[in-house]
């Protein structure tokens, strides 16, 4: 029987389950359960990466090949994914085993996003292709609406990444949590620190992607 927390996240997806089975299993690492949600991640990740292709197909008809092969992989990569799912607060809903919970797992970049997958996967086998689509292009809109294809400038995270790898120095390390606003409105608070500058930047926006692009105060 789903919880409280699951029922609220089907709420927020604004999606129904016929069969609640399918929700419980995408919600369960093979850490809680010999029954989880490997195999309905496997097909999830399927029908991602073909909703996700055909609407770049159709959104930009001069778009080349190797160009939405690239964006395709950067909208359906892990990081991209946890982001989404954490934006969604599923660390909260998800059935761990022990060890996972105590080490963490519901903020584990893989966890979160194999679980998101999971989800489609089954909502696929619940409801169909005609839940699936809508919800997707729901939780990717905003990200798809901001792609530009004449921009041939690489993001700021690829481009801060390759100089401290140029430089063999130590990776950023980012982070993201929700905090509480005065409106109750959805506020993400995003930091970066870089060892080269020692020092910590963080934004905040009303989603993960664009509290990412506003930075606030570097202290």
């Amino acid at each position: 029987m789903t919880s409280i927390k699951q029922k609220k996240l089907c709420q927020q997806l604004g999606v129904q389950f016929n069969n609640e089975a399918f929700l419980l299993q995408a919600l369960t690492h093979r850490s809680a359960d010999p029954k989880n949600n490997e195999r309905l991640e496997f097909l999830g990740d399927a029908i991602l990466s073909f909703v996700i292709a055909e609407e770049l197909f159709n959104r930009f008809p001069q778009a080349k090949e190797g160009k939405m092969s690239r964006l395709r992989a950067s909208l359906v990569k892990g990081e991209t994914l946890a982001e989404i799912a954490r934006e969604l607060k599923l660390g909260e809903v998800l059935i761990l085993g022990q060890g996972e919970l105590k080490s963490g797992g519901f903020r584990r970049e893989s966890i979160l996003a194999d679980a998101l997958e999971a989800i489609i996967g089954a909502l696929f086998l619940d409801c169909g292709i005609d839940a699936v689509k809508p919800l997707i292009l729901r939780l990717y809109d905003e990200r798809l609406d901001s792609i530009d294809v004449t921009e041939t400038v690489k993001d700021p995270k690829t481009r801060l990444q390759e100089l401290l790898q140029s430089r063999k120095l130590p990776l950023p390390l980012y982070s993201v949590r929700e905090i509480e606003s005065a409106d109750k409105q959805p506020v993400f608070e995003a930091s970066c620190q870089v060892s080269l500058l020692n020092k910590l930047v963080v934004a905040q926006g009303s989603s993960h992607r664009k509290a990412e692009k506003k930075p606030l105060n570097a202290p």
